[in-house]
């Protein structure tokens, strides 16, 4: 692939009002603030299973997407885009809500298991490869496994929140890093802040 640098950024969340603030949306968080910074709003797209927007950054086409389908069937909207733009997993980015990171840390990493988390799993079903990129946006554990769903479906304290916008504010910083495929200066700088 000649240029394999992020085509497609997806957010990981639950569709609904009641959601919006939640952990388990930190990545719709980002995608919005993503287009919010370049004034562009997202469409309802039925073939492609959720809301896409469309920036560009660079001089190159970026496509934001929110898969409607909840996070158990993320894949399906996933793999709908990827198909229609022929985009391979390389140019593909999935932000996500992650319980082994302190909240406001950030990670960027290529592969990789699902550690449990269902919009993960159901993606790499459905794409047939873990090989796209993916975006950990550090929620903290509440402690207990038990406590988990609760925990992602509740929503952060002010403190909390504050923290993880401030962290997604760095990796905005780094994303013309993300679609020139200049992965290890944009890993660099995002894992020695926060």
């Amino acid at each position: 692939m000649s240029d394999a640098g992020i085509r497609l950024i997806v957010g990981l969340g639950n569709p609904g009002a009641q959601y919006e603030a939640t952990r388990h949306n930190v990545g719709f968080w980002f995608v919005d603030a993503i287009a919010n910074a370049s004034r562009e709003s997202f469409r309802v797209e039925p073939k492609f299973f959720g809301e896409l927007c469309r920036i560009s950054l660079g001089g190159r086409d970026l496509r934001l997407l929110k898969p409607a389908t909840y996070m158990n069937r993320s894949g399906q909207s996933i793999a709908a885009v990827a198909r229609y733009f022929d985009l391979s997993p390389e140019q593909i980015l999935v932000a996500h809500d992650e319980l082994d990171l302190p909240v406001g840390a950030v990670r960027l990493k290529q592969g990789g298991g699902h550690a449990g988390h269902n919009g993960l799993r159901d993606t790499i079903a459905v794409l047939g490869t873990r090989d796209f990129w993916r975006l950990r946006i550090g929620i903290a554990h509440p402690g207990d496994r038990t406590l988990v769903t609760g925990y992602v479906l509740g929503r952060p304290s002010q403190d909390d929140r504050e923290r993880i916008l401030a962290a997604l504010g760095e990796v905005d910083q780094v994303l013309d890093d993300l679609i020139q495929a200049r992965f290890q200066r944009a890993m660099s700088r995002l894992h020695t802040s926060g």
